[in-house]
């Protein structure tokens, strides 16, 4: 997932434990301890979700553990898949396999009812673990490129498989709570943005009930462990990759009067880009023109014919996208012909559209509607509206295929609580999502998770 979610500051502050009458200057491990219990634990609705899921979560973080010992990288999750649908097909679902390549496609009729939708993705990603748990990964693979990795589950989307087993193990033994369709998904390649537009692609929509609602969490690397974050409106940004092939006249580094040099042209692109956010888009609107790459030359006394920069480019509307790419271009040329680079090495722009992955959008009513359902089950302390972030997610694809339907993707987050106050004194960093050291409190997300998507499920297609 191309994701950093929001700032632990966007969460819960110390401020809201101190009103409980905890000074933070006199913490200690106890009163920790009895903080994060106060906070954590509200009673929910009298339906035994909550201990249904306690008492199934020792068998769901044996499939935890195994998730992530053994994760596969994207489009290559085949044993994951085998896995996970032999279990969906062992609780009375029917279950499509390699659909959009290695996906799977679980469906229970119920009866008359809406066709409610739950996602869970599952591919790892090419990065060494350094977490230390004893169930690490040790996995090793190699790349399209044919490079060999490890490869690690440090997105969490072991801890989003698991949840998706609990909320089709309590769905499936509570029938006679719900009437519909219930179509349950495991998706393929969501960090390279691929797996969702294949299953569409594949008959996601035609071979299968189409979907009145989808929803979908995932875990924050910036939260505290079981706290509900989300965000009406846009969640998070488009995401566009762009290449720009800036041509020069090479030559001596020593006769550079006989050159167009490509580096001095490329550098005044880079300049000139960041005034296309800060100059061009309302500032109200959020956008992000990043170069995270500039390749150029071989030897110290050449200058080189041309230059590549590599850009990640952010934005929310398609308005503000499309301003962006045409400006990207524009400057490029400029620039280009400011330097009297002939018309013949005009730079290149290239977007790069099967890499683009579309806002995700939740759906402002349903979004709230969903949030007051898990305010009333879990409490108003542990939901909390979060900011939307810069990240991307391909969960979008799902209402972009057919915008009548209601999408939500929530937060989840993971950080033991203990760890969090201490990152919000100052006292140690927290890591990210994609770290080496990512390691979620993966009981409480797997636990809230799936009583989340269960709950939300159960109260849309309730009888």
């Amino acid at each position: 997932m191309n994701i950093e979610l929001t700032s632990a500051s966007d969460w819960i502050s110390l401020r809201s434990i101190e009103i409980m009458g905890m000074k933070m200057r006199k913490f200690s491990k106890l009163s920790l301890f009895l903080a994060a219990s106060m906070l954590a634990i509200t009673p929910a609705q009298a339906d035994g979700l909550n201990e249904a899921i306690s008492a199934d979560l020792p068998s769901l973080m044996e499939i935890y553990r195994d998730l992530h010992a053994n994760p596969e990288l994207s489009g290559e999750e085949v044993q994951t898949a085998a896995k996970l649908a032999a279990e969906a097909r062992r609780l009375g679902f029917t279950v499509t396999e390699k659909v959009g390549g290695t996906g799977v496609v679980a469906v229970m009729e119920n009866g008359e009812g809406p066709t409610v939708m739950i996602r869970a993705d599952m591919d790892g990603l090419p990065l060494e673990e350094k977490t230390g748990l004893p169930f690490a990964s040790t996995t090793t693979a190699k790349t399209r490129q044919g490079n060999d990795t490890f490869v690690m589950h440090a997105c969490g989307h072991d801890t989003h498989m698991t949840g998706w087993v609990g909320t089709a193990r309590q769905l499936a033994a509570r029938k006679d709570e719900w009437s519909g369709s219930l179509v349950m998904i495991l998706q393929p390649a969501e960090e390279t943005g691929e797996g969702a537009v294949a299953m569409l692609e594949d008959g996601l929509y035609t071979r299968f009930p189409k979907p009145d609602h989808v929803i979908a969490f995932h875990d924050a690397a910036g939260a505290p462990a079981g706290y509900i974050g989300y965000s009406p409106g846009f969640a998070l940004a488009n995401v566009d990759s762009v290449d720009i092939t800036v041509k020069g006249v090479g030559g001596h580094g020593a006769y550079p009067h006989t050159t167009k040099d490509p580096v001095v042209l490329a550098s005044r692109i880079v300049g000139a880009l960041q005034t296309l956010v800060s100059r061009e888009i309302d500032p109200q609107d959020p956008a992000v023109v990043t170069v995270g790459s500039f390749q150029a030359g071989t030897k110290h006394n050449i200058i080189a014919d041309d230059a590549l920069l590599l850009l990640t480019v952010r934005s929310y509307s398609d308005e503000t996208r499309a301003k962006l790419l045409e400006g990207i271009k524009r400057i490029a040329k400029g620039e280009a012909i400011t330097a009297g680079v002939p018309e013949d090495r005009v730079p290149e722009v290239s977007i790069r559209e099967d890499e683009f992955t579309p806002a995700t959008y939740n759906t402002p009513e349903f979004t709230l509607e969903i949030a007051k359902l898990f305010e009333e089950r879990f409490g108003k302390e542990r939901v909390i509206q979060s900011k939307p972030v810069m990240g991307g997610e391909d969960f979008s694809r799902y209402r972009r295929a057919d915008e009548s339907i209601n999408s939500m993707i929530f937060w989840v987050g993971g950080v033991p609580m203990e760890e969090y106050l201490a990152a919000q004194r100052g006292e140690v960093k927290l890591p990210s999502l994609h770290s080496p050291l990512w390691a979620p409190d993966a009981e409480k997300v797997i636990a809230t998770g799936a009583e989340a998507l269960t709950a939300a499920a159960l109260h849309l297609m309730k009888k």
